[in-house]
């Protein structure tokens, strides 16, 4: 059985992921929580537009979220008819990242299905969005799908990696069972400047993770660039890659990959699902 919170804010965006997530795990025995959280207002980031708090306001509010999450389920059962998937609703008025790290203790959540909105919601990752505290703060494997992603069973999932940190085993045990989900290939990328050579340490963690990916399909490869993003997006648009996995420990790399301001188009972020992962 795995559990899966999807946070919902009812928009097209949070339903192509709560669709996606279904298709993805249409084979295995799954309990979504679908959570719609209206925050309570937090004066210092200014982020939530004031609201007189009553009892008699939570209540309305809350009694409101109840029927839209209701609507929600309504709908979601007009595409999944799978006896292998229970849907639970939760209202909840409260701080966003601290619903759901509430939701994750009580209800033993395995992952978080999130949606954003692609370049424009990249950006507002960096300045603090609910998709870019909850990747950062929350430490369970979360699956971000882009505003434009459309599933197809993943074949080749793309690992940027530059080999300066040593991936530990609740790292590997969670790729080795995403990879076996869909028998999808690991597609292990070092994007590198051209004639850099690779430190001892990084030759070490480069052996460690041939070891530990022997067991399924997997190939290593180097991108000659000198933007990791656009190392990334020349890999992902040649190997016709489906999911990218990220690990959030690699700050440096975390950053350049999924947050950096450009002004190129990085298509990858507006299509290509991601899934970041936690020690």
């Amino acid at each position: 059985m795995t559990n899966i919170l999807i946070p919902t804010d009812f928009s097209e965006n949070s339903w192509n992921a709560i669709a996606y997530s279904i298709k993805y795990f249409e084979k295995s025995t799954c309990n979504f929580y679908l959570l719609h959280v209206t925050p309570i207002i937090n004066y210092a980031s200014g982020e939530t537009p004031p609201l007189p708090f009553s009892g008699s306001v939570e209540k309305e509010l809350l009694q409101q979220s109840k029927s839209d999450l209701q609507d929600l389920l309504n709908r979601i059962k007009k595409i999944d008819l799978n006896t292998k998937h229970t849907f639970i609703t939760i209202p909840s008025y409260d701080y966003f990242i601290d619903s759901i790290r509430g939701q994750i203790e009580e209800k033993k959540i395995d992952l978080v299905v999130m949606a954003t909105k692609g370049a424009s919601g990249i950006k507002k990752i960096v300045i603090g969005s609910n998709t870019g505290d909850l990747i950062t703060k929350v430490k369970i494997p979360v699956m971000v799908i882009p505003e434009k992603a459309t599933f197809k069973p993943p074949k080749e999932i793309a690992f940027p990696t530059d080999y300066n940190i040593f991936y530990h085993t609740k790292i590997i045990s969670d790729i080795l069972e995403f990879s076996k989900k869909h028998d999808t290939i690991i597609r292990v990328v070092h994007v590198a400047k051209k004639n850099e050579e690779l430190t001892q340490f990084q030759l070490e963690n480069k052996e460690y993770l041939e070891e530990v990916l022997s067991t399924i399909p997997h190939s290593f490869h180097r991108i000659s660039n000198k933007k990791i993003e656009a190392g990334i997006e020349c890999f992902v648009e040649s190997r016709d890659i489906d999911m990218i996995f990220m690990v959030a420990k690699n700050l440096t790399l975390f950053q350049q990959v999924m947050f950096k301001p450009t002004v190129e188009e990085i298509s990858y972020r507006t299509k290509i699902p991601f899934i970041v992962l936690h020690e």
